[in-house]
């Protein structure tokens, strides 16, 4: 069979999950647009500012618009918060005080997070005496509710905060549904558990008809060069949720004294409002592209996740690979496949953040954005890549078969 052959093939037999992917972007299209027209949205509020940013309307109504796209009673949206980990970081700071416990209930969260709680004499959770436990998932990489039941129970009333990280990480457990998280908010309340639910968002917006805040979560959190930011955002991060914690989460983001008074942006707010509005349509043809891959990859006997009879919770895929070659031979052809930096041999490196040697295709517009075709893997066993992204199906297509051809 011809790498066009295995293509079509897989596109048929994609018809059903297709549609379904193309019903959700719909969906979260007008949801979108019904945000920006209920807070009359217009020319003047993608002006730059500077200085403070006093009456900045721009950023104002971002974080109203994202509030209501996102279910929530409040939002911040900076071109300050520099990734998802940053913005996690600030939300965590904001929200946490010395003597306080977290429990993350979803396993070991992100590598490059791992720093900002345990980290020694960085100014880590650890270091201003917050305490962070986790949860391993059970056997069918789901929440374990007896384990996180002996822990809240453990913990007692220094727990302050619920923590579930949304994405699989470097993990091949699939990403929790928007339904699943709910069910683990109704859970944990059920316990007593009157503090703050708190969700690491990244990768999975608009994915679903639904996000963490419209079933339970209190915060969400998550980067504009990822889903939010539709391609378009150069930059920035996001903070969602209820009143109170926005609010102090923003004089974490500031100062105590001032919060979400201040900020200005020079280059004006149009690839923030616009970033959003193409993000559905974006998100849609990622999901299409990661379909189609995973198929193609089924097909050809490698293992990947998700299994294509679930709908994606998220824009990642996990394939494996049986060698540390294989591994970085994939990571390359995507490379290789990319509009920008396509000519670049790729190595494996000491990223910073990371606890193994990872190797990273990311040739994209905006520098490092997974909503555009990339892939990374930590290389070392399982041998595992994580592939995301893709501003246009027919671009996930494309780089498909240049993938496809080094395999067959």
């Amino acid at each position: 069979m011809t790498v066009e052959e295995l293509i079509k093939e897989s596109e048929r037999a994609l018809i059903e999950p297709f549609a379904i992917a193309d019903e959700i972007s719909e969906y979260n299209q007008e949801k979108v647009l019904k945000a920006f027209n209920k807070h009359s949205i217009a020319l003047r509020h993608f002006n730059p500012t500077t200085g403070y940013g006093y009456g900045d309307e721009g950023r104002f109504s971002l974080g109203e618009v994202y509030a209501d796209a996102f279910g929530a009673e409040a939002g911040i949206v900076s071109p300050a918060l520099l990734s998802g980990t940053h913005a996690l970081s600030v939300a965590l700071f904001g929200v946490l005080r010395t003597g306080d416990g977290v429990l993350c209930i979803s396993g070991t969260p992100y590598d490059t997070l791992r720093g900002v709680i345990w980290g020694e004499g960085n100014g880590s959770l650890k270091d201003y005496g917050i305490t962070f436990d986790c949860v391993g998932l059970d056997e069918q990489g789901k929440f374990d509710k007896e384990k996180i039941q002996k822990e809240i129970e453990r913990i007692g009333s220094r727990l302050k905060m619920i923590y579930i990280q949304r994405s699989r990480g470097y993990e091949l457990r699939d990403a929790f549904s928007v339904a699943e998280i709910g069910e683990m908010c109704a859970f944990v309340r059920s316990l007593g558990f009157d503090g703050c639910i708190f969700i690491d968002n990244c990768y999975g917006e608009f994915v679903e008809k639904q996000e963490p805040c419209e079933v339970g979560a209190d915060v969400a959190v998550g980067s504009l060069i990822k889903n939010p930011g539709g391609g378009l955002a150069p930059t920035g991060g996001y903070i969602v949720g209820k009143s109170t914690y926005i609010d102090q989460i923003g004089r974490r983001l500031t100062a105590p004294s001032i919060g979400n008074e201040v900020g200005s942006y020079a280059y004006g707010y149009r690839l923030f409002y616009q970033g959003l509005f193409m993000a559905p349509h974006t998100v849609n043809q990622a999901i299409k592209g990661s379909l189609l891959i995973g198929k193609c990859m089924e097909c050809l006997g490698y293992e990947n996740f998700p299994k294509l009879d679930k709908t994606p919770a998220d824009i990642t895929r996990a394939i494996r690979f049986d060698t540390a070659e294989q591994l970085c031979s994939f990571i390359q052809s995507v490379q290789e496949a990319s509009p920008i930096d396509s000519f670049v041999t790729l190595e494996a490196w000491d990223m910073p953040g990371y606890d193994s040697k990872v190797i990273m295709a990311a040739g994209c517009f905006v520098e490092g954005a997974s909503i555009e075709l990339s892939a990374d893997a930590p290389v070392k066993p399982p041998y595992t890549a994580y592939f995301q992204g893709g501003l246009t199906y027919e671009h996930c297509k494309y780089a498909l078969k240049i993938m496809l051809g080094k395999l067959l």
